[in-house]
């Protein structure tokens, strides 16, 4: 590669940006990352950027705030010191679910984050699978979201699951479990939430389940409720077996009781947040994204398209 491409690893993203940087056959940049007694941030480059191309590698991960002010505090570090163009790399983009303001008095926290980003001196942002596709009209600079679909599609279709359906555990996803449906080529269902005469909340299927082997997707799975509610209401319809793929694994509390309860044949996910829980979690795999990343920032480097990334993975 160039020797005008730098990658740089955010403490989140230490191993994401290893694997990236072999990949690319080139060494992760050499950075000090400290904290004071005051819980501040402190971050030394130690090699030249100088008119560099840089990335650096940081996602949106427990504790949230640290990693995004880590990046922030990276990025001027690097301006300073005279980089060329930085990229940040941000597989999970921080407070992706604060899109819209949908009740009084609350605040916009994504847009509010690509203002932060904007100012730090970071010029151009990848990400993948954002919540909300309208966060990339908050940059004013470009946006590059990846797709974790080609990745998951691929393994599925290495499993050979016959009588499948696509299954969008809201109406919100229905677009993006659209897509699953026609890379599988299989029917889609849609979970919408009703209320019955008693005021209780209840699933009605949009679609065909019954006897069928049900793959639900989503771009998150936090504590797993959705998931849970998601999976009874799908036995209830008569599914076969059930199954999730999942790009973001945040894994919050109750996790591994809601799995428990959801009772899956396999639960897929992607490693854009480090996986690593505690107890370990049954029939989980774990999808390595540090590829399609790697291809991604070659291409941004060199100036040629990442559509073909975005549409057929690599």
């Amino acid at each position: 590669m160039n020797d005008k491409l730098k990658i740089f690893a955010g403490t989140a993203s230490k191993d994401l940006a290893q694997e990236m940087c072999d990949f690319l056959g080139i060494p992760v940049g050499r950075s000090f990352h400290k904290k004071f007694d005051n819980d501040n941030t402190w971050i030394r480059i130690e090699e030249n950027v100088r008119e560099k191309d840089v990335f650096i590698v940081q996602t949106s991960c427990r504790p949230v705030n640290d990693s995004l002010m880590e990046a922030l505090i990276m990025a001027d570090a690097l301006k300073r010191a005279s980089a060329k163009r930085i990229t940040l790399v941000m597989p999970y983009y921080a407070y992706a679910r604060s899109e819209k303001k949908d009740q009084p008095r609350i605040p916009i926290t994504a847009a509010l984050v690509s203002k932060l980003i904007q100012v730090s001196g970071i010029s151009r942002i990848v990400t993948m699978d954002l919540h909300a596709e309208a966060i990339m009209g908050f940059f004013d600079g470009p946006v590059d979201q990846l797709l974790a679909r080609n990745l998951i599609v691929d393994y599925i279709k290495k499993q050979n699951i016959e009588n499948v359906v696509a299954v969008s555990p809201d109406a919100g996803g229905a677009n993006r479990t659209r897509g699953y449906a026609n890379e599988l080529e299989c029917p889609l269902a849609i979970l919408t939430k009703k209320r019955t005469e008693e005021n209780l909340e209840v699933y009605e299927i949009i679609g065909d389940v019954e006897g069928k082997n049900a793959i639900i997707f989503d771009d998150e799975i936090a504590s797993g409720g959705t998931l849970k509610e998601a999976s009874l209401a799908l036995r209830k319809a008569d599914a076969k077996q059930i199954y999730s793929a999942v790009t973001h694994a945040v894994f919050g509390k109750g996790i591994h009781e809601n799995l428990n309860e959801s009772n899956l044949v396999e639960l897929i996910v992607t490693d854009t947040i480090p996986v690593n829980p505690d107890p370990p979690i049954d029939n989980l795999t774990v999808l390595h994204v540090a590829r399609t990343f790697g291809e991604a920032v070659k291409r941004i480097h060199t100036g040629d398209s990442i559509s073909e990334i975005i549409k057929k993975g690599v």
